[in-house]
């Protein structure tokens, strides 16, 4: 079919599909149909490609502001595709907030750090709930929250342990501080079932050099336009016609992949309206509040030989876990999260009242005596219209199914992909590599193997 498109006064045509958003989801879907000999044009907001994995040169330090791990290497295709692209990778299997995977520092609500045994009986005392709560979540209601059902895990395991003092209270915390770490959420806001995928297949790593070089391979011989503001996506019997900032683009098919935040703001509007299912999946999802804080020092004054520092009690509510990035920034580096209220709350402060409330909990640790961070970099993904939040999660009444019911097709012309449309392993890039191999293989009505994402030159057939 030939579809002129004015982009700008530059005519371009026979567009099959039409790729929304120049993140990972969109990348590979666009790959991958550009692969199997299709015309495709990516249109992008930014003036990158990468979406919510963006990795920050600025100031000559390799900075990572969106994902950063690799959840589990076992059997990944984003492992598989970096070790295509020569990224190099490092262990660091602490970014699924576990208690005792590596070594961890865990400090009292006193702020002294617990002793070997002290810290066996406080992880087993975790693990004793996690084992708990698999059966209490399975049948759990529609309705009920992550804190609902870690209460009644907690209830059960210390009655039968006959648990005395604060034991209870700190796994309590544990609790709250995943379910921030991991989805950026209140454990009161976050659907039971919102932790289901919370399981790591594998080390998990991260990458010194950016994991920016994932998008970089991905986007290479693609007709990525970026600066590409879309507002408007309308399919009709004959196909889809796509509004943008630079002139209104038509094809075939449309695979939209702009985050749940955006989905629902109405700077973006799909016409008609979204069916069901895909309508109710949308309306039960949200995206999160949940911020990075680097902090370089010039010397690192904190525990030697551990990939974690976290502080239990009252003034654990906010700060509680510092990451050592020393290895990978080749400076003495921690990152911290706000994550949840923590986000809400400082999302209007600025850098220097983030630091110092930062501080007084490392002082609260480690003494008066040491140093200010050299420098700051602090992210604020809530405040970004072309995100709207870092990722998204299940809200009460929610189902995991939700996720895929999200990625029903429509119309037999437009489908969505993204981290939140891939039950599995939502809210990670292995999900939005998935999600665009799912949709490039429904356009294309057959399948395709996902490694054509890393492996073609990103031509189109018999160019």
């Amino acid at each position: 079919m030939s579809n002129p498109v004015a982009d700008n006064g530059r005519v371009v045509t026979d567009i099959d599909t039409l790729v929304v958003g120049a993140g990972i989801a969109g990348l590979t879907a666009a790959r991958l149909l550009q692969g199997a000999g299709q015309r495709v044009i990516v249109l992008e907001a930014r003036d990158r490609v990468g979406g919510r994995v963006f990795t920050d040169r600025s100031d000559g330090y390799v900075t990572d502001r969106g994902a950063s791990w690799i959840h589990g290497i076992a059997d990944s295709p984003v492992a598989a595709a970096a070790a295509a692209f020569g990224m190099p990778t490092v262990e660091f299997t602490v970014g699924g907030y576990q208690p005792d995977s590596r070594p961890i520092a865990h400090y009292s609500p006193a702020g002294i750090r617990l002793t070997g045994a002290e810290a066996a009986r406080y992880v087993a005392d975790i693990h004793a709930v996690d084992a708990a709560l698999a059966g209490i979540i399975a049948a759990s209601s529609a309705d009920a929250s992550y804190r609902d059902v870690t209460e009644a895990a907690l209830a059960e395991v210390s009655a039968d342990q006959g648990w005395e003092g604060d034991r209870a209270q700190r796994v309590r915390e544990y609790l709250e501080h995943r379910s921030e770490e991991q989805y950026g959420a209140w454990i009161g806001d976050l659907a039971a079932h919102g932790l289901d995928d919370d399981q790591v297949d594998g080390d998990e790593v991260v990458f010194p050099e950016g994991y920016g070089a994932l998008a970089s391979g991905l986007a290479k011989g693609l007709d990525v336009r970026l600066a590409h503001v879309v507002s408007r996506v309308v399919r009709d019997a004959d196909g889809v016609t796509v509004d943008t900032s630079h002139g209104t683009f038509t094809a075939r098919d449309v695979v939209v992949t702009v985050p749940v935040g955006v989905l629902q703001s109405d700077a973006f509007t799909i016409d008609p309206p979204l069916p069901e299912p895909v309508a109710g999946a949308l309306s039960r999802l949200t995206m999160n509040a949940f911020e990075k804080v680097f902090l370089r020092f010039d010397e690192a004054f904190w525990d030697e030989g551990v990939y974690a520092i976290r502080q239990q009690g009252p003034e654990s509510v906010w700060w509680h876990s510092w990451y050592d990035l020393t290895p990978l920034h080749d400076a003495p580096t921690l990152l911290t999260f706000a994550a949840g209220p923590a986000a809400v709350a400082t999302r209007d402060w600025t850098d220097a009242e983030v630091v110092a409330s930062i501080m007084v909990q490392l002082r609260r640790l480690y003494g008066d005596g040491i140093p200010e961070p050299l420098a700051v970099q602090r992210t604020a993904w809530q405040d970004d219209p072309f995100a709207r939040g870092s990722y998204a999660y299940m809200t009460l009444g929610s189902t995991t199914s939700d996720h895929d019911a999200l990625a029903t097709p429509i119309g037999g012309v437009l489908h969505l992909a993204g981290e939140a449309t891939w039950t599995d392993d939502p809210a990670t890039v292995t999900a939005a590599l998935c999600s665009g191999h799912r949709a490039a293989e429904r356009v294309l009505g057959r399948p395709v193997p996902i490694s054509g994402a890393w492996r073609t030159a990103g031509r189109r057939a018999g160019d």
